[in-house]
Formats: structure tokens, C-alpha cells, sequence
């Protein structure tokens, strides 16, 4: 029997845009789970979710990182460091929270991530080093969107990034979309009912609602649906 791991993957708003998707980065973690000898128990995510923010606010990381706190499970498996965390000190910090626990982590693209030697000072600064450029990374496609924004908002177009669930760009403004605000009035009823987040998410499935994406309802994704506010320019037509 392999080591025990849970899988964490990662989409935001802007990761959106270098086409590696919910799906490609599972199937990544599960091929490398299987030439690892890891045992996949269940995989973990946070979609829209931007890889700067710290772990306490991503669900799906907090997830991870509980499950091997409490000895769950003994790695937490990644289809690329970036997926994990876009700032560097907040990699760090993820990193260090695994191993304190006595944890792996694993990383689809390179293996296990080794862990801090003090004979081998290389080895951090090599790791950091390529969280550095991560955070560049990120913070160049943050920059070239923006300049896109601006220039949209100058002819007159919606320029606030990708329109939340229930709602569609039209010009400058959001439109309700009528068979997405039904789900999410739906997911609101049953939060009322005591449901708990995969339960609803499970009923929406039933019901024929599913996210933009076509998978299935995450906790997190539904978490958002059932306490997110409508937008400030969001019209019902």
C-alpha cells in the first residue's frame, strides 16, 4: 500500500488563460500519483480562486493542508508549484506546514519537493528561486490585463474581469442570466434547509444546474453561489 495523499488543483481568473484547465491538472496529479506509487484518496480544489491569496482563505487548500495535519493522509500532491501558490512566502509557508506535520509534497512536474538541508543552502535558493519567478509570472499577466481592461472600459465594454455565475456581460453592464440565478436561488433555499455545501452541490447536479466549467459542484464553488453578493452593475432584464 502507497503513501496516502490528496491531490490539490487550482484555477483563478487569470490562470484561466495558459489553458491548464481543472481536468488537465487532475489527470496530471493522477498519472503522477500512479509513477509515484502514491495512493490518490481524493482530490481537493479551489476554482477562481487566486494562488496569492494565504491558505486560510482558499477552502480547498485548507483541506489539504488539515488532512495531513491530522494524519489523514502523509503527501499532498500538485500538478506544479505554481498551482500551490503564487507569491513565494506564501509557498513557503504552505511547504513548511506539510513538513512540520512530517509530510511530503509532491509536485507532478518534478517530483517530491525536497525538503530544507542545511548542508545544502543550494537547494532552498534554487526552490525560492523558482517561486520568484512564479510571482513574476503572475504579476506580468496581472499587468497585461489590466492594460486590456482599460482599454475595453475606454470603447465602452464590461472591463471587471470574467462575470460571476448568474450573470452575463452585455456592453458595459452585467445581465442577469435567468437559468443560473434559478440555481442560485435554489442553493440558498437549501443552505436555509441546513444542507451542507456538497449536498447542495450534489441536488444542483440532480436538477440539471451545473457551473460554466461542466464538471461538478465543488463546496467551495457552492459556498460562493449561496454567500456571494450580486454586483453593483448588475441588471435584471
Amino acid at each position: 500500500m502507497g503513501i496516502r495523499a490528496v491531490g490539490y488543483i487550482r484555477v483563478s481568473s487569470t490562470t484561466q488563460l495558459d489553458g491548464y484547465g481543472l481536468a488537465a491538472q487532475e489527470a496530471d496529479i493522477k498519472k503522477a500519483a500512479k509513477s509515484h506509487g502514491l495512493k490518490l484518496t481524493d482530490v481537493v480544489r479551489d476554482e477562481g480562486v487566486s494562488g496569492t491569496l494565504e491558505a486560510v482563505q482558499r477552502p480547498g487548500l485548507a483541506e489539504a493542508l488539515a488532512r495531513i495535519e491530522s494524519g489523514e493522509v502523509e503527501a499532498l500532491l500538485v500538478p506544479r508549484l505554481d498551482r500551490l501558490a503564487r507569491r513565494l512566502t506564501i509557498q513557503e509557508a504552505a511547504l513548511a506546514q506539510v513538513w512540520k506535520h512530517g509530510g511530503v509534497v509532491v509536485a507532478a512536474d518534478q517530483g517530491e519537493v525536497p525538503k530544507d538541508d542545511p548542508d545544502d543552502p543550494m537547494r532552498t535558493a534554487m526552490r525560492m528561486m523558482m517561486g520568484v519567478f512564479s510571482q513574476l509570472e503572475r504579476s506580468m499577466i496581472v499587468a497585461r490585463l489590466k492594460r486590456g481592461r482599460q482599454m475595453k472600459h475606454a470603447n465602452g465594454g464590461y472591463a471587471a474581469g470574467r462575470p460571476p455565475f448568474g450573470y452575463r456581460a452585455n456592453g458595459g453592464s452585467l445581465v442577469a442570466v435567468p437559468e443560473e440565478q434559478k440555481a442560485i436561488k435554489l442553493a440558498k433555499r437549501l443552505k436555509k434547509k441546513g444542507l451542507s455545501y456538497r449536498q447542495i452541490g450534489e441536488r444542483l447536479q440532480a436538477e440539471g444546474a451545473y457551473p460554466r466549467s461542466g464538471g461538478r459542484w465543488h463546496p467551495s464553488m457552492v459556498s460562493r453561489l449561496v454567500n456571494g453578493q450580486p454586483p453593483k452593475s448588475a441588471a435584471t432584464r
